[in-house]
């Protein structure tokens, strides 16, 4: 169980109301920050990852099963990016419960205002959504002490092993 914590404009999307109880997450990498973005081509929800800032983008229609959507574009980024198969089936059992709740860390929401950014100039071109994640992940993070996402997810993961 995780909770996936909504900017307004996500909640408002979704037709969702926050849950008022924090829930301790028990997957490894913990709860994930997810918003909407705009781009000309369609909408897009930018999810974060609370721990490691790992994104994961993924199209925002239909918002009926976005939920069912994100895991899955999860576990196929942590895949891509190497991580042990085993740990990767466990977090897929443990993103089978969401919760869903508000923002609350301003560090968080800032790297997502920087992916957001960086997405601009790399939505552009026609390129997969998991392909534009990937570019992101390779961003070093201040709040990471300059780490990049897709090397924190990866010591996170194979330091649970």
């Amino acid at each position: 169980m995780f909770t996936l914590r909504c900017t307004r404009k996500l909640l408002d999307r979704l037709g969702s109301t926050p849950v008022l109880s924090e829930v301790e997450p028990t997957t490894l990498l913990g709860d994930w920050y997810a918003n909407l973005l705009f781009r000309p081509r369609g909408q897009v929800v930018l999810f974060v990852n609370e721990r490691s800032l790992l994104p994961v983008l993924v199209q925002a229609a239909p918002a009926s099963s976005l939920l069912t959507r994100f895991p899955a574009a999860a576990i196929g980024m942590l895949l891509r990016l190497g991580a042990p198969a085993a740990i990767v089936e466990a977090e897929t059992m443990e993103m089978a419960d969401v919760c869903i709740g508000k923002t609350l860390s301003r560090q968080v929401l800032g790297s997502m205002n920087d992916f957001a950014y960086l997405f601009e100039g790399y939505g552009r071109e026609p390129e997969a959504l998991t392909d534009i994640a990937l570019k992101l992940a390779q961003a070093p993070c201040s709040p990471l002490g300059m780490k990049r996402p897709a090397d924190v997810v990866l010591e996170m993961l194979v330091g649970a092993k």
